[in-house]
């Protein structure tokens, strides 16, 4: 099933964001859903850096767009279709010269697509995982539901009621008006009076029974309408600020919606009712008539709980956000962004009517570009629901005075400005005219991308601990937050880039970094100026510039990995030493390292000497530069070291606890083989580098430190015995009967020269296209046999195929 397939099997709220995904003009829905299969089947990414390989696919694409239309001459009712990829292939023609910039947009959005549906397969975990709290939420909502219907039961036995008792106004009217005419005896009038007056008794009751209920009804509307603005309202405001840090929250508005339109159709419902008993009183009134005294206070219970709830209705849906941006609500000058607000009564009557209009609060100056002003329609929503989608709205920085900035406050930086987008319109039904207005929550505005990863921490730390969003002030004097608030958005970060949080151990981990050993770190606090202005000890670097290096690597190459728990992560090198002295020989764990500032992963394995007595070695970490070029399984698969006699061993064997290392990563080798390596041709084996002798006892200490962490090793613990078991797994036994570089005949192509062979192999220009090279770490200092590798282009990395 391709992506695009299970986008559409998503549920509404899910299916939603796809759909409001692709609102965007730079990248068609119908060229999505049409060329599926062949857009999901090309590396895009690579091609957004590979000015070649985007020149190739954009020529297919256009090929594809004229062979669908090509499709389309061919099928009755296809005109539309037709003429809209016709033009789909002109508007693409924009990219003829850059074309890795249609390359970049197409692989943002498939990007934003995994998003989608991570997301919703977390939304499905979590609700597995949370039964209790969705227990409780299940009955808050039915009690809504409950309170709903009941309200809606009474307006309908009132509409009865209000017949009736215009009905039986009518009656008395009719017999009074024939008793005025009526010529009879004295004693015949005065029974017919005392049957008026019967009649008018009753009429009276009725009124005042009716004024009654109506109150009842505002007394149980009132209630409603707290637990809908109060409470569910709230809840969810406070679910869609965590969901813009990466909780996985439900923020579907389709049941307040529906709460919302049935209590505002109740409410005008009975301001029907109040003006059909003006029409009664305009008919027939008397003296102490109910409806003069007390219809007017009910009037304006009416009207007040009404204004309450639609101005509660009007709400931000989805919060500002730019297409490529660090997440919502950082936001950058001159580059566009969107936002879309919703009126949760939805009423046919008011599409297309109301005209919302943006501009942002005057704490910094802005001049806000793009469209403007929107009409609320029901067109821009799968549910047909009351929404204006404003998606190319841009900021640009209003020069004053001297060519300076706006007025800011000079004790906060740029990135500690919070700023207030505003929407407003006007409401005019069924004669109540109500001025609406809401916000988005405080964003961040930068006008430089390398200013995004400050704007995202005062992101983080405004909505992990404030729920006021009128608190444009908040950083002035930000407060602390405590372990479990830091701790529960540390491991939403990580939910949103690799699709697994953190687990208790990870987190007791970085709560000791942070805090040292504590029996419990429930009242520990850290700060805003230790969580983002301070550096680390003994490095040059904060905590959030440390940890945001680490989501970076998690999100761009480890996701899978970090998803399926194959990567530890976060463990401190004592404990990690405890564990694996522990475990066979060969088994290996992953961790983050602490002193690289842009993320960095490494791995240690534990080995034994013949007398039994274990050591742990621990590789220098890799970074995206390292990862952009080969992938890690493929590290881990391919890493050999010589031990004796030139003897070339993988020296991991067992992912910790004991996983086979091939069960844990096979899945995600991508060693080509075949006609697809372009070397096989001529040789059939595989090429090997010398390599330092890790294990051996001749190994120069220089030699060894270049490979390895200068602190990865450790003497045995006390309480550790020295003649533990250990194992010597098959993984680490190889027969070489030949040198390394020396077993080119094992198998060739009997007509070919080897030795003119390898000298054009090692001397082609494109000797690396489509190589899978087999790595150790980096070292500016590692010593070699033969001078192949500066040949190869790589001059500091050891290699073996």
């Amino acid at each position: 099933m391709t992506q695009w397939e299970r986008l559409q099997q998503l549920d509404t709220v899910y299916s939603q964001r796809a759909f409001d995904l692709y609102n965007r003009d730079e990248f068609p829905m119908e060229v999505r859903h049409y060329l599926a299969h062949w857009i999901e089947g090309q590396d895009w990414e690579r091609a957004s850096r590979d000015s070649s390989r985007a020149a190739f696919l954009f020529q297919v694409l256009l090929e594809n767009l004229d062979n669908q239309f090509s499709r389309f001459a061919q099928e009755k009712d296809s005109f539309l279709l037709q003429r809209n990829f016709r033009r789909y292939k002109q508007n693409f023609q924009k990219y003829q010269e850059e074309p890795y910039t249609l390359a970049t947009i197409i692989n943002w959005f498939l990007v934003k697509e995994r998003e989608i549906l991570n997301d919703a397969e977390l939304a499905q975990q979590v609700q597995a995982l949370q039964v209790q709290p969705a227990a409780m939420e299940l009955e808050s909502q039915r009690q809504v539901e409950k309170s709903l219907k009941d309200l809606k039961t009474k307006v309908e036995v009132m509409e009865h009621s209000i017949r009736c008792l215009e009905e039986q106004q009518d009656e008395f009217d009719f017999k009074y008006q024939t008793h005025l005419m009526d010529s009879c005896t004295e004693e015949e009038k005065k029974m017919q009076v005392e049957g008026l007056q019967k009649m008018l008794n009753a009429l009276d009751k009725c009124r005042r029974n009716f004024l009654s209920d109506i109150s009842a009804m505002l007394d149980a509307a009132d209630v409603l309408r707290s637990a809908l603005i109060d409470e569910e309202l709230v809840d969810w405001k406070w679910r869609q600020q965590k969901s813009c840090i990466g909780a996985p929250d439900d923020t579907s508005l389709e049941h307040l919606e529906k709460w919302f339109t049935q209590i505002i159709e109740c409410m005008f419902q009975l301001q029907k009712f109040l003006q059909k008993l003006d029409e009664l009183v305009g008919k027939m009134t008397y003296d102490n008539d109910p409806i003069l005294v007390r219809k007017p206070p009910l009037k304006s219970r009416v009207d007040t709980l009404l204004t309450h709830l639609i101005k509660s209705s009007f709400v931000v849906e989805t919060q500002p956000s730019m297409p490529q941006g660090r997440g919502p609500l950082v936001l950058r000058t001159n580059v566009q962004f969107s936002v879309k607000v919703r009126l949760l009564y939805k009423v046919s009557e008011l599409n297309h009517v109301m005209k919302v209009t943006v501009s942002v609060n005057k704490f910094r100056k802005f001049n806000v570009l793009g469209t403007l002003s929107k009409a609320l329609n029901m067109a821009e929503s799968m549910n047909g629901g009351m929404v204006a989608d404003f998606r190319h709205l841009t900021l640009k920085d209003q020069k004053v005075g001297g060519g300076g900035k706006g007025i800011n406050d000079l004790s906060l930086s740029v990135t500690e400005e919070l700023h207030r987008i505003t929407f407003q319109t006007q409401f005019d039904y069924q004669g109540l005219s109500v001025p609406l207005e809401t916000s988005s929550l405080p964003v961040v505005v930068v006008s430089n991308s390398s200013q995004q990863q400050s704007a995202w921490a005062s992101v983080l730390w405004f909505n992990m601990l404030c729920s006021d969003s009128k608190n444009v002030k908040f950083f002035e004097t930000s407060p602390a937050a405590t372990w479990p608030q830091f701790g529960e958005m540390l491991s939403w970060q990580f939910l949103s880039c690799g699709k697994r949080g953190l687990d208790n151990d990870q987190l007791e981990t970085l709560a000791i970094k942070l805090f040292g050993k504590q029996q419990s770190y429930d009242s520990c606090k850290i700060s805003w100026t230790k969580f983002s202005k301070e550096n680390l000890p003994d490095t040059n670097f904060t905590l959030w510039v440390w940890l945001d290096g680490i989501l970076t690597l998690v999100k761009l190459y480890l996701s899978d990995l970090w998803s399926d728990g194959s990567i530890m992560g976060f463990v401190s090198k004592g404990k990690e030493r405890l564990l694996l002295k522990k475990k066979q020989n060969g088994t290996f764990l992953l961790r983050f390292s602490e002193s690289i500032k842009d993320g960095g992963i490494t791995f240690s394995w534990v080995q034994y000497a013949n007398d039994g007595t274990p050591s742990v070695q621990t590789v220098k970490p890799f970074t995206s530069t390292d990862l952009k070029q080969i992938a890690l399984p493929d590290i881990l698969c391919d890493f050999w070291i010589m031990v004796a006699e030139n003897i070339p061993v993988n020296p991991l064997c067992y992912l910790y606890p004991n996983t086979p290392k091939d069960q844990a990563f096979g899945k995600y080798y991508s060693e080509k083989t075949g006609e697809e390596n372009p070397y096989l041709k001529y040789l059939k084996t595989k090429l090997v580098f010398k390599s330092p002798m890790l294990s051996s006892s001749t190994t120069d200490d220089d030699m060894r430190n270049s490979i390895l962490d200068s602190d990865s090793e450790c003497t045995v613990p006390d309480a550790f015995s020295p003649t533990a078991p250990h194992t010597s797994p098959s993984c680490l036994q190889h027969n070489f009967s030949e040198s390394p570089l020396d077993i080119f005949a094992d198998a060739h192509s009997p007509d070919i020269d080897v030795n003119v062979t390898l000298h054009e192999f090692i001397n082609s220009p494109n000797i690396l296209n489509g190589i899978n090279l087999r790595m150790l770490p980096k070292s500016d200092d590692f010593p070699f046999d033969s001078g192949l590798i500066q040949d190869l282009g790589y001059p500091n990395i050891p290699l073996t195929p």
